[in-house]
């Protein structure tokens, strides 16, 4: 189900930048052409779900689910060798030289989760590279949230949408951009909605029910920062910006919760959520299959077993997958970099990393990057009215 928004800006870039620059700009556009296809969540996503979690709810959660995936449309051998065979040393800028070598050892991790996604360790182990795992004191944040006494659940908390009626929220909060993008339903993700950044497309879960305030969530975390970051990459001359910085996601997703938070709509339940995950990431680390994965957050945890299985999901897809804990660490680094400088454009960038601004405030003094055009509008005041959230933010470690 496409829709779209009329585009009314568009960047174009002088020939000179790129004469004074040839190799960095040839090694650049090679590795677009390489990387486009990398896109992780393309792939991790199983096939089954749906059938898989009646078969486990049937078993009464002792059967571990048994996943599907897609097929990769490309040849990951080839693709490292030519990765590796581009001519990094003749780019002359040193701090640039050393960037794109850190990018081409991210994407061959990536490339290495993508050929293991259901063989187990071989992926958890390639997980673990390319996403680290939760430390102890990201448990102990965690934790800290969960001791929190749940709100009482109002009206905007209860899921009353379908995916037709979401959609059209959609659309009517994109009139707010400027830019264009398609919407489709799946019933093969995870998650209640996914950005996917190389064809420009949010797509919703086709058999989900929404709540008011997931609208607003999912709005302002995809739209206001995935699909934002999207169309401002594909505005800079070069196409790394678009691609993905090496370990970019711990700041998307940071961005993503925070810009949550700025436009109000980030409660305690969605907290604790992320800190669910966390806890799902590091019972990989302690050796829990898919069924004490859903034990812990189900049987201890309380969690109601749509909500146990969605996460554990989560962590279990592909053989152990440990992003998730990134969602908290990255809020937590957000929150911390906005007290000292209230000015996010440069994260909004693109597919941005906060550990490489320095290079991005470098490259725009030498043309080699340009300002966004396009803002997350919840970032330009807080709209936050919880002073338990604004507490919590404050103290976790």
């Amino acid at each position: 189900m496409p829709f779209t928004v009329p585009t009314k800006c568009s960047m174009t870039y002088p020939e000179t930048i790129v004469n004074t620059h040839p190799n960095l700009f040839r090694i650049d556009s090679n590795l677009n052409k390489l990387v486009k296809r990398i896109e992780l969540l393309n792939y991790i996503n199983p096939i089954n779900i749906e059938q898989e979690k009646r078969n486990f709810f049937s078993s009464k959660y002792n059967v571990n689910p048994n996943f599907k995936y897609r097929k990769i449309d490309f040849n990951a051998h080839k693709l490292h060798q030519e990765l590796f065979s581009q001519d990094i040393d003749s780019i002359k800028d040193e701090e640039t030289r050393a960037f794109y070598r850190d990018v081409i050892y991210d994407y061959s991790g990536l490339i290495e989760c993508i050929e293991t996604i259901g063989m187990g360790p071989k992926f958890y182990f390639n997980s673990l590279k390319s996403f680290g795992t939760p430390t102890q004191k990201d448990v102990d944040n965690a934790k800290f949230i969960l001791h929190f006494e749940d709100e009482e659940y109002d009206q905007e908390m209860f899921p009353v949408f379908n995916a037709t009626e979401a959609a059209e929220y959609f659309a009517e909060f994109t009139k707010k951009f400027d830019f264009s993008f398609n919407l489709k339903f799946s019933t093969k993700i995870s998650a209640a909605a996914m950005v996917q950044n190389n064809t420009k497309t949010l797509v919703l879960k086709k058999n989900h029910r929404f709540s008011a305030n997931q609208l607003k969530v999912l709005a302002n975390h995809e739209i206001g920062v995935h699909m934002v970051t999207t169309f401002n990459g594909a505005d800079q001359s070069l196409k790394i910006f678009r691609n993905g910085f090496p370990k970019n996601l711990e700041t998307q997703e940071g961005l993503a919760v925070f810009s949550e938070y700025m436009s109000g709509c980030l409660t305690l339940y969605r907290l604790k959520e992320l800190s669910y995950r966390v806890l799902a990431a590091d019972s990989l680390r302690k050796g829990y299959d898919f069924c004490a994965t859903f034990d812990l957050l189900h049987t201890r945890y309380k969690l109601n077993r749509e909500e146990a299985y969605a996460i554990s999901l989560r962590a279990h897809r592909g053989g152990g997958l440990t992003k998730d804990h990134l969602y908290l660490t990255g809020l937590k680094k957000i929150y911390n970099h906005y007290q000292k400088d209230k000015n996010l454009d440069n994260l909004l960038a693109g597919k941005v990393s906060i550990e490489n601004l320095p290079i991005i405030s470098k490259w725009q003094k030498e043309g080699l990057a340009s300002e966004i055009i396009h803002k997350n509008h919840a970032f330009d005041s807080v709209s936050n009215e919880s002073d338990k959230l604004e507490f919590i933010l404050q103290n976790l470690k």
